[in-house]
């Protein structure tokens, strides 16, 4: 059994974590492994793993499910609020300032510079999670040959949740050496994305209760979030344009903390501070009921041969997804010599020096910013 601890240190954790979390979901998961499972030991580098895989199958936002789980797991139910709760929110606050600025000013900071420097350094730290946990959920030739396959199938086209409850299904009728008679997989239909019940003059309400529907039924990244936001409100609902859509994207990414608090920027767009709260609000509070649903029931699978199984399949398909990711995310970020040399340099610095990702942000935003205002990129 885990080692409980205060509130004020999972407080701590987190608020820190919050600050310095760029990247998206596979560079926070990278963040959350390097210090809870490697510095701090909250957790083994096997229940981590398993954790991975369980927030792959939830909908909502990964990275902020697995924050919260970690906060269950130190704190229990005070410790899952506490957690989520840090994690989101420098993030918010951080995205309401800009769209305050953004209301006024009509434009947002420039932050390219910011972004091409940050890019690199979290390309370091995503190689080292998937090496780290790889090692841990490839555990034969034959898991591995599995996650091989899930990277083919994700570069072909196949949905990220199709992909992990197969390769869970699949690893189960193998571990367990027999067929399945009867498997049902209960997966919520994909969201379609009509917005019943959120028409007319946009309030808070409304506002609140669309961003809850999103919170509660997405699955996927953040590019399905996007194709959804920009179906519903841009092309049905009309309640943004696409420039201010984009401006929204900009934002979330020149942000730490998880890339769902775009909901905060549009929520303030939409409705002022209190449809910034609301959003943001309903956005999250799905993900904070699923993991309190589940945190008590996923040891137990453990326990199970079977559910094992399944799990062991699952997080197969979760570290050759982070893998998939981390190729699309160096084939936007490595676009010129300084982009290599900063991954290069983050490379070895992550795995010949084990830096601390908290530097390792700073040290490439900072780059970044001085190679922009240098006029080198």
């Amino acid at each position: 059994m885990e080692k409980r601890g205060t509130l004020r240190e999972i407080a701590r954790e987190f608020l820190r974590l919050g600050f310095v979390a760029y990247g998206g979901p596979a560079a926070h998961i990278a963040m959350m492994e390097e210090r809870f499972v490697r510095q701090r030991a909250w957790v083994t580098r096997e229940r981590f793993v398993d954790l991975v895989g369980a927030v792959n199958l939830l909908p909502g936002p990964s990275s902020t499910e697995l924050a919260i789980y970690l906060g269950e797991i130190r704190g229990g139910v005070a410790g899952l609020i506490v957690a989520g709760v840090c994690f989101i929110l420098p993030a918010a606050v951080l995205v309401v300032a800009l769209a305050w600025a953004y209301v006024r000013f009509g434009a947002v900071p420039q932050v390219a510079g910011l972004l091409f420097g940050i890019k690199p350094v979290v390309l370091a730290l995503i190689a080292q999670a998937i090496w780290n946990l790889g090692r841990t959920a490839l555990k034969s030739a034959a898991l591995a040959i599995l996650a091989m396959s899930v990277v083919a199938l994700a570069a072909w086209g196949v949905h990220a949740l199709l992909l992990l409850i197969g390769a869970g299904i699949l690893w189960m009728i193998i571990g367990a050496g027999r067929s399945l008679a009867k498997t049902r997989a209960a997966v919520v239909g994909m969201i379609s994305t009509g917005a019943a019940g959120v028409g007319g003059a946009v309030g808070a309400v409304p506002v609140f209760l669309y961003f809850l529907k999103i919170g509660a039924l997405l699955f996927g990244s953040g590019y399905v979030l996007l194709a959804v936001l920009r179906a519903d409100l841009v092309a049905k609902l009309h309640w943004l344009s696409d420039a201010q859509l984009l401006d929204a994207i900009a934002v979330s990414q020149a942000t730490p903390g998880p890339f769902f608090t775009v909901a905060t920027f549009i929520g303030y767009l939409l409705a002022g501070w209190r449809g910034a709260a609301l959003a943001t609000l309903g956005m999250f509070l799905p993900a904070f009921v699923y993991v309190g649903a589940t945190a008590g029931f996923l040891p137990k699978l453990r326990k199970s041969p079977v559910a094992s199984a399944f799990l062991d399949g699952v997080n197969a398909a979760a570290v050759a997804l982070m893998a998939f990711v981390g190729w699309q995310f160096a084939r936007a970020a490595l676009v010129n010599v300084p982009a290599v040399v900063l991954a290069i340099a983050s490379v070895v610095l992550v795995f010949r020096y084990k830096t601390n990702s908290a530097w390792l942000v700073l040290g490439g935003a900072i780059a970044g910013i001085l190679l922009h205002a240098l006029r080198i990129i």
